[in-house]
């Protein structure tokens, strides 16, 4: 069996683009006629440079190889060009191109991913979402602590059991930095309003984008360790984990990260230094599935969880099923909302939530394809990058004048 032919298929996510302003997905043909999908996630570039990296990649690695060999498929792109080295941009592409091996495989041999990896551990995944706006709505409510109680018990009603927020101003490229009383005092009022709104029927995921530096992340847990969360994401930015691993050591709030790291080498940095209790790959990102399960086996040794990221679409969202079904010190996965609107219409299929948990899928593969129809209808004309940061060195005073 040789892949002869792998394209990229890019798609605009429509309004409000939760999950990003554009998913961008692979597909991958064998000599037999056997398609495998992947999602490439996080590359910091416009759909038409993607596309030509992903073309470029594909073309020197993929094209002509036995999609069994995934080894020797990651050694190869890993190493391009005399690297050799974790580059997010290419890790990413590779990851999508790997998702699509196992896609295949699985539809080879007759089997879900999950029974490829070790065989399933779990029925059902625990999920949780971000607190977003109601729909057609402003973006108030990542400001507003009474709308953000309101909508964290709208949640809860859908079954969820689990909220993830960002309560500081905003991020920036000039993070991190030291934050202000008034910024601590509003994040305070932020988390007592939803902890307030939810009791205990719902555990509370800080997430924080890498906004703070050590001393800054360290006030901020301590303003809100009262509140219980079950964590604080990314307190610090990824580059040094053992600035990371001073937070974690001062504060009770158990420590997540992940998101933006890639590789094996990256994540064995965070468990070396104790930096974090939770993991969250994003399979998209991090160099696809068995590296994420290499990962996770890490992890597990270290009894540190897994918390599989997503900002993405509902290929990457499958793979982290997948990834998540098979590992033992799996915690909880990441949804956006319920897996429904424009990532259940763009599959033929559905990702199935049933009361807080999503269901992996049973079908052979990843379990899921895409809908040419809708995929034709929703192409890609911005010029926005797939999520943005913001450019003002005064994100700490943003909302409060």
């Amino acid at each position: 069996m040789r892949i002869t032919d792998v394209e990229t298929i890019v798609v605009g996510t429509p309004p409000p683009h939760n999950g990003g302003e554009f998913w961008v997905f692979v597909r991958a043909t064998t000599d037999g006629g056997v398609t495998g999908l992947g999602e490439v996630y996080g590359v910091p570039f416009l759909p038409s440079v993607i596309a030509q990296m992903v073309a470029d990649v594909a073309g020197r690695s993929m094209v002509g190889a036995d999609p069994f060999n995934i080894e020797r498929l990651w050694r190869v792109v890993y190493s391009r060009g005399y690297t050799q080295r974790p580059d997010s941009s290419v890790v990413a592409i590779l990851s999508g191109l790997e998702m699509a091996c196992w896609d295949i495989i699985g539809k080879e041999t007759g089997q879900p991913v999950y029974n490829l990896l070790g065989g399933r551990v779990r029925e059902a995944l625990r999920a949780y979402t971000y607190i977003y706006p109601e729909l057609g709505a402003d973006e108030s409510v990542y400001a507003d602590p009474e709308l953000a109680a309101e909508r964290a018990s709208h949640y809860v009603g859908e079954g969820f059991s689990a909220l993830k927020f960002d309560p500081l101003a905003s991020y920036s490229a000039f993070d991190p930095r030291q934050l202000s009383a008034r910024t601590i005092a509003h994040a305070q009022r932020y988390v007592g309003r939803v902890r307030e709104a939810v009791g205990d029927s719902a555990d509370l995921l800080i997430g924080t984008h890498g906004q703070m530096t050590p001393s800054g992340a360290i006030r901020l847990a301590r303003a809100l360790e009262q509140f219980d969360p079950l964590w604080l994401e990314e307190p610090v930015p990824p580059e040094m984990p053992e600035q990371m691993a001073l937070v974690a050591r001062a504060t009770s709030i158990p420590i997540a990260t992940g998101e933006r790291l890639a590789t094996k080498y990256e994540f064995a940095r965070v468990l070396e230094c104790r930096a974090a209790a939770i993991l969250q790959p994003a399979v998209g990102r991090v160099g696809g599935l068995l590296e994420a399960k290499k990962i996770a086996g890490s992890a597990e040794a270290c009894y540190v969880d897994i918390a599989p990221h997503l900002y993405a679409g509902p290929v990457e969202l499958a793979a982290n099923l997948h990834l998540a079904a098979s590992s033992p010190n799996f915690l909880i996965q990441e949804c956006i909302e319920r897996a429904d609107g424009f990532a259940a219409e763009i599959l033929t299929r559905p990702l199935v939530f049933e009361d807080g948990f999503l269901l992996p899928p049973s079908g052979p593969g990843l379990g899921v394809e895409l809908d040419d129809d809708v995929v034709a209808r929703h192409p890609y004309v911005g010029e926005r990058l797939h999520l943005e940061t913001g450019e003002s060195e005064e994100a700490d005073l943003a909302g409060f004048r």
